[in-house]
């Protein structure tokens, strides 16, 4: 684990370079900053990065510098000019997993070289303090810090040319979508109780809340265009078009009872693949669906009975299984779960 120090900050003056530290040191593997003057802004920027592009990076301003250093259980490293070159002292640094990263705005004080376990230097000539701590953390963990992966609100496609990102909307940003399309009092009731039932059952389950939360109240989407079986497919269309994250399409693709079928879609005039849902959210979203009749929470009895009546045989075997698979994992049957909702 690293962690970058700040020192020297001049809110009036260093708040982009110093926020650009903080976003290096984010994006290249570290797991947190401290900042020695407060700054409310700047946090609430940071903060703002890793809710809307993924992480667990924590940023705290206002600490007394020195005391953290010298109080810090771990290697402390003071990156300077001034320093041993990089090269000659990365390996041996590397051996420790528990690294604090010094880095000042202003001239350092000598304090900081006293304190510092190892005092490096990424050249021995005037560069950027963000360069450097790029380089430092670069060369610590081998190029592996590019290979991390984000799941934030707001997701960057990789592309030859162009920009593309994807993003999971917020509740508010949902209900905003499914109007955009027309969606009327009886699609937005019913999309709304099937968030409830979702987030109900993802209490009892380890799951990616947020996309639960987008897929239930973006899974009949489609239903602004047609009422048709096809009205899934529809739905992930549209989403596609407003660069939706993946995940929460396939969620509104496969969320048609316990799925359909290669061999049933193709009978049914649908694009042919499978629709079944695969990951827990997928499954979360689906059943949860199937639970509520237009605005109203029914229980698995219901629901098979509703299903037989029409001939579906297949599909209520289906439906039952994915009940029992997700009321296993809840540790209690989903009936029970929702009964009081």
């Amino acid at each position: 684990m690293i962690t970058v120090l700040r020192i020297g900050h001049r809110p009036f003056r260093d708040k982009r370079i110093t926020t650009h530290v903080a976003l290096v040191a984010r994006a290249f593997g570290a797991s947190s900053v401290y900042i020695d003057q407060r700054d409310d802004e700047l946090e609430n920027t940071v903060k703002r990065v890793v809710s809307n592009f993924g992480g667990d990076f924590y940023i705290k301003t206002g600490i007394e510098w020195k005391s953290f250093m010298k109080n810090f259980k771990g290697t402390k490293i003071n990156l300077t000019m001034y320093g041993e070159p990089i090269e000659k002292k990365i390996d041996e640094i590397r051996s420790n997993d528990n690294i604090l990263v010094l880095v000042g705005a202003e001239k350092v004080p000598i304090d900081a070289y006293l304190i510092a376990d190892y005092n490096i230097s990424v050249t021995n000539q005037p560069h950027s303090e963000v360069a450097a701590l790029a380089i430092f953390l670069d060369r610590y963990f081998n190029g592996s810090e590019l290979q991390k992966t984000y799941e934030g609100k707001i997701n960057v496609v990789p592309m030859s040319h162009g920009k593309l990102v994807k993003y999971i909307p917020d509740e508010e940003q949902c209900l905003m979508i499914l109007k955009s399309e027309g969606a009327g009092d009886l699609i937005i009731r019913h999309v709304q109780t099937v968030y409830k039932v979702a987030m109900r059952i993802a209490d009892f389950i380890e799951c990616d809340k947020k996309l639960v939360a987008a897929g239930a109240l973006l899974h009949d989407i489609g239903r602004t265009k047609t009422n048709n079986i096809d009205h899934a497919v529809v739905g992930a269309e549209i989403l596609r078009s407003k660069n939706i994250d993946d995940r929460i399409v396939r969620i509104v693709e496969r969320h048609t009872g316990a799925g359909i079928t290669k061999e049933e879609a193709e009978r049914l005039g649908l694009p042919v693949k499978d629709y079944i849902p695969e990951t827990i959210e997928e499954k979360i979203v689906a059943h949860a669906d199937n639970l509520v009749s237009m605005d109203k929470i029914i229980n698995l009895d219901q629901l098979m009975d509703k299903y037989e009546r029409k001939n579906l045989h297949e599909a209520s075997i289906r439906i039952k299984k994915l009940h029992n698979e997700l009321s296993g994992m809840c540790g209690m049957d989903l009936d029970d779960i929702t009964k009081d909702l």
